[in-house]
Parts: structure tokens; sequence; C-alpha cells
């Protein structure tokens, strides 16, 4: 089998999409390179390589060759600003460009000036001013020639090359100033697309101090190992997962889940990386370290949302690529009907290529690293996309709705021998509570909500637990092990169907309208007692659940592997808290694989669907369904693995609130594109037509990437 190695190179100097392109075909053609992926956002570029075949030295020479420059780290070269002074540059540079333009046109074309300073200057200097000011486009578009690739500067180089044959010195050389200028509002533009991106890795603390050989010292976090014990004290910020090992501290873990209220730590507390201590001082056992916690996965999945990309955005993808073509057939045809060179720089120089590459993009990058910053990670503008034109939500019930840790509130027996095997107990209370006792050394180890009431409750009534063998968990049916020779089993109504001595309408005595739920325990083949279990509706949910309704959102339906009067009552309850004309259905005692059959259902018939649930046992669903969100996904790798969209806390209102965003997103993304497509039109139809002189087009070239950037800047607020 092959040796595959996979490589990170920084690069930068990449403005667009159409970069990307060229650093991954550079790369593309060296031999023993299996793949790559470049990302305009974290401006780098991935690739699995063979270590025997190809050399990183190599790799990096080859993104130079592109004309592109490499970092030896992932080191941020641009300073992220506050958000009001991010939309003050754009409106700085934006007065800066129309004044240029403004002196170009007023001063050089209406009152003669640049006449009159070209007969002055002799043509040579025209020349060494005009390679002077280009020089680092015009390499670019050297070097990609060489690669037989034709990029956004090709034809603004030609068309300087077509003024200088023209004897048009000063227009060529005023070409080349707005060119560079152009270019630096692109590079601008890229720049501050990353702007959340760069908020977001800069939280990323870079040293620990860890206890080695009984002293405490300061190191770096690569060299931090899992077992370690990190100490921490206020104003430190968390470097890895881990959990309290001794102290008491108060911790603001807004980095990771966005919300602000503190949360006082103490032994046994699980830290997230990136969180900060704001008092108090702890001791954690470090579990998780750099890109394998949970903010390096955060920031990891951020850099690479770009992989996902919406529909809307191959096709300006694609349409980037025939648009240079295109430009070049207008340019043609113009000189055929005009016999005038300098219409030919005019449309030449006009097109914005690269504002078609931008205009979905940088939205993208915009929203997602806003998102994460408030505890939403978004996996690829294609699921902004596709969230955008959902019309069904589909939700899982235990621990998505609900809190997911239900109490145990009442033991109802199916006999009344009181007996467990040669064991006879004298009163019902020591029975049930050896029933609990062995139900709860059953479930010691299932990841299942119930299983940690179990636990909680064995805790509370100081029952000693004993270790389960041959333990089985069968999704959406139960558990099974032998515990103290006894084979117990617990779970709901399916797993015990057809038992002898099983009645079905045994345990709906524990059921109220507020919505119970009902497990059972087996012990040697024999029913033994039904448990009533009461878990309690989250009070964000009703008024959440109505603005998805307010939002368009058609169907709403409650999935669960609870019986049929539970889902019921919590429907019942839902609804009595929402518009009357707005109904909820629900589906009860599911598998897991009858949730992805009710995904699927729902697809046939043209849905976009999304599926809600807390990544557990709805895993499979949420990677079936057209959009997957987690709830709570803050620590849980499956959780953020099997999503789509990872909400990092327990909190309803994020779910009107993505969708409210990828709504946004979307208009934002059509208006760049709208505008884009109009101006494109609008300033090939002038220059075609010799209105729009060559200095006018060159200075309009760099606007658009303007317009973007001003319109796409918006959604780095998000309120």
């Amino acid at each position: 089998m092959e040796d595959t190695k996979l490589v990170e190179i920084y690069v930068t100097g990449m403005d667009c999409a159409d970069c990307t392109v060229q650093v991954r075909k550079s790369i593309e053609r060296l031999p023993g390179v299996n793949s790559v992926e470049v990302y305009l956002g974290a401006e780098k570029a991935v690739v699995q390589i063979n270590p025997e075949r190809v050399q990183v030295g190599q790799l990096k020479r080859a993104v130079e060759k592109a004309g592109y420059s490499v970092l030896n780290s992932g080191e941020d070269i641009v300073e992220a600003k506050g958000f009001q002074q991010f939309t003050r540059n754009i409106w700085i540079l934006l007065m800066f460009v129309i004044g240029l333009v403004l002196f170009a046109v007023i001063g050089g074309e209406w009152l003669g000036l640049f006449e009159r300073v070209k007969d002055f200057v002799p043509w040579p200097i025209w020349v060494v001013l005009i390679s002077i000011v280009g020089y680092p486009v015009f390499k670019n578009v050297i070097q990609a020639a060489a690669n037989r690739q034709i990029i956004a500067h090709t034809l603004m180089f030609v068309g300087v090359i077509a003024a200088l044959l023209a004897g048009e010195w000063i227009t060529a050389l005023l070409v080349t100033v707005f060119m560079r200028i152009g270019d630096y509002v692109e590079s601008f533009t890229a720049r501050k697309a990353r702007l959340s991106l760069k908020n977001l890795t800069s939280m990323a603390p870079q040293k620990a101090n860890v206890v080695r050989d009984g002293t405490e010292i300061t190191i770096s976090l690569e060299d931090v190992v899992p077992g370690d014990t990190v100490i921490l004290r206020p104003g430190d910020k968390v470097p890895v997962d881990g959990e309290v090992l001794s102290g008491q501290a108060v911790i603001d873990q807004s980095a990771i889940t966005g919300e602000h209220l503190p949360l006082e730590a103490g032994p046994g507390s699980y830290l997230f990386a990136a969180s900060l201590v704001q008092s108090g001082t702890l001791k954690i056992r470090a579990e998780k370290i750099g890109g394998e916690s949970t903010f390096g996965m955060v920031i990891s999945l951020v850099e690479q949302t770009e992989s996902q990309k919406a529909k809307v955005q191959r096709v300006a993808d694609r349409f980037s690529a025939y648009f240079l073509p295109l430009v070049l057939a207008i340019a043609l045809l113009a000189y055929i009907i005009s016999r005038d060179p300098m219409t030919v720089v005019s449309v030449l120089v006009v097109a914005c290529s690269c504002a078609f590459a931008l205009a979905t993009p940088i939205a993208m990058l915009a929203s997602v690293g806003a998102g994460a910053k408030r505890g939403v990670l978004i996996k690829g503008g294609k699921y902004l996309e596709l969230l955008d034109q959902a019309k069904v939500i589909l939700i899982d019930k235990t621990g998505t709705l609900t809190f997911g840790k239900p109490e145990i509130v009442e033991i109802e027996l199916f006999d009344s021998d009181l007996q467990i095997g040669p064991t006879t107990y004298p009163d019902g209370t020591e029975y049930k509570a050896e029933i609990l006792r062995l139900a709860a050394s059953a479930e010691r180890y299932s990841s299942h909500p119930f299983a940690h009431s179990f636990l909680q409750t064995a805790r509370d009534n100081n029952l000693a637990l004993s270790e389960p063998e041959n333990g089985i968990y069968e999704p959406g049916l139960g558990v099974r092990a032998v515990v103290d020779g006894y084979l117990v089993e617990v779970g709901n109504q399916r797993l015990f169907s057809g038992w002898e001595g099983f009645n079905e309408d045994a345990g709906k005595g524990l059921i109220n309208p507020a919505g119970r739920t009902v497990l059972y325990v087996g012990i040697d083949g024999k029913p033994k007692a039904a448990i009533g279990l009461e878990d309690i509706l989250r009070t964000e949910v009703p008024a959440a659940i109505d603005k998805l309704f307010a939002q368009g959102i058609e169907h709403v339906e409650i999935l669960t592997g609870d019986r049929e009067e539970t889902a019921r009552n919590l429907v019942k309850q839902i609804e009595s808290k929402i518009a009357d004309d707005r109904k909820i259905n629900y589906r009860a005692e599911l598998l897991p694989q009858d949730k992805i059959e009710i995904v699927r259902e729902y697809q046939k018939r043209g849905y976009v669907v999304v599926m809600v649930g807390d990544g557990v046992n709805d895993a499979p669903a949420l990677a079936g369904a057209d959009v997957g969100i987690a709830m709570g996904a803050a620590g849980s790798d499956i959780a953020i693995e099997s999503a789509h969209i990872a909400l990092l806390r327990d909190d309803w209102s994020l779910v009107p609130e993505v969708l409210w965003v990828s709504n946004r997103t979307m208009r934002v993304v059509r208006t760049n594109i709208l505008f884009t497509g109009l101006y494109n039109l609008i300033g090939l139809s002038l220059a075609a037509l010799g209105i729009l002189p060559p200095v006018m087009a060159a200075a309009a070239q760099s606007l658009p990437d303007l317009g973007i950037l001003a319109n796409s800047s918006r959604l780095l607020r998000q309120k």
C-alpha cells in the first residue's frame, strides 16, 4: 500500500478563487501528489503526497513558481481589526479610488494635463515607469502564461500592451496604476473576508503551565502530552480540553459555546481549550490537545468550509472560467466594428472576473466565521444554501427538545413475590432498591441520557453498583448485561414485547399529562418492574418552534423512541404555547433506522430536510438529512463529525437564528452576484461602444470588489 502524508502549506497573496486554482494546478503537476485542497479563507493548501516521490520543498517551490509566497507557519500577517474600523477602511479606500478617478478624468482627460506632460517626457521613461509600477502583476501574468494559464490580470496586461503599441503612454501608465489599485482592493477584500476566522484563531492559546517531575514549567502547546497536569490561574486561557483535578474557578467558555454566562468549575468539571479563567486556580488533566481539542476541531472545520461549496458558488466558478474568453471575444468584435485600439483597451481592462469569483465565498466566509464565534459551527456554504431552501424540520426528542437528564419519579412492580433469584426481600422498598441497583449497574457504561438518570438515582440513594459483564446496547431498544450473575435487561416496550408475563398496558399509570417515559426492567427473562422517568421541556423550545413556522418552515415533526402517550403529551405542551394555526406532527416508538427512513420519505417528496438532534443515537439521521443540526455538540466528536451544523451549546434559540443567518447570507450572495453581473454588463457595453475611455475603465474595474466587500461585511455583525 502506498505511503501517504498530509502536508499543510501556508500561502499568501491569494485574492480570489482564480488564485486558488493557480496554486492547485501548480502543485498538482508534481509527481507524487495525490490530492490538493486550497483554501482562500485559511490561506493554505492541504496536500496529500507520497513522501518517497515528492518533498515539501518542491511543494513550496511550486507555489512560488505560480507567483505566490509561502510562510513557514500559520502565523497571521494581517492584524484583525474591529468591525467599525473595518467598515471605515472600506469607505476610505472607496473615497480614495473615486478621488483618483475624478483627478484622472477631470485633470487629465478634460483639461489635457496628461497630453502636456506627454510632450515633455520621452517614451523610454514611460516604459520604465510602467514596468516598475506594474512589475508584481506583470510577473504573475508571465508566470501564469508559462504554466499555460490565463488569469484575471492577463486581460489588463494585454490592454496595457495594446495602449503602448498605440502610442498612448499615459493611458498605459494610468491603466497600470489602476490595475495595481484594483490588485490591492482584491487583496484587501480577501484579507478582510478572513476577519472572523483570524479573530477566531487568535483565541487559541500557545503556551501551557504544566507540572513535570514535581516542578511547574511553561512549555509550548505542541509539547503538552495527554495526561499532563496543567496549572490555570486568573487570566489564563485553557490550553487543552481536560477534566478538573482540583481547585475552584469561574470559567468563561464563550470562545467555544458562545455562552457568556460563566461556569463554576470544580473537580470533575470538563473544560474546553480557549476558555478563559476569570477567577480561581485549577489543576486539570490534559486529554485533548491542539487540533484534537474541541476548539482545534472548530478552527479546522471553519478553515475547510470552502470545500463544501454552495451550488450558486459552483455556478459562479464555472462562469468565471468562461468569462475571460467571452471578454476577449467582445474585445475582438469591438475592434472589428470600431477599428479603435483604445476601445479594445477599455473592454479588456473593465472586465471584473475576480468579482464573480468573490461574490459567494466572501459572504460565506463572513457568515461561517461570525457564526463560529457565537457557538454555531457551519461546515460550508453548501449547508447555508440548503438551509435557506428548507421547508421540513425533523426533531429528536430526548436531549434535544428536553434537557436529556430525566429523573426517575416512580417504580411500579409487576409481581408481588419480592424475589430476585434465590433472594427474597422483606418489603417493597428494599425490592425496588435492588431492582434499581441492578438496572443502574447494567446501564453503567451506556452513554444514553436515561443511563445517567439510573446512575444519578443510584448515587442519590447510596446504592453500591456492580461491574456489568457482556454488556450490549441495542439502539432504540435498550441494554442487556450480566450483573452479579443475573441477566439484567433495561429498555422500552419493544424490547419486552412477547415476554411471558409482560403486560403491554403496564406502566401506563406512570404517565401523566406532562409526559413521562416508561422503561422496563427484566431479570433472568422475567419482567420485574416499570420505571417512570420525567424529562423537562426546554423553556425556549415553544418560542423557537413558533419562529421556525414564521420563517417559512411548513412541516415540523418530532421523532422519538418513547411511547405514543409521551410524545403526544409533549406535542400538546408545545402547541399550547404557539400560534393556534400551527400544528406539530410526531411519530413515536421509533428505532434509529426508522428516523432515517422518515428523512428519506420527505426527501423523495422533493423536500430539503433538516434534522435536529443531540448527535448520540440519531447520528445516522443527522448525516442522512440534507442539513443535520447537532445540539450541544461541544466536546462531542461524533456530533461534530456527523452533523453539518453543530450548535456548541444547548440553546434552542440558536436553531431559528441559524435559519435566519442562512436566509440573510443567501440574500447577500444573490445581491452580490446580481450587482457584479449588472456592473460587468454595463461596463463592457459602455467600453465596447467607445463611451468609456480606458482610464475610467481601469478605475471602474476596482470598484465591484469594494461593493461586494461592503455588502458582505454586514454578515460579520449578527444580531
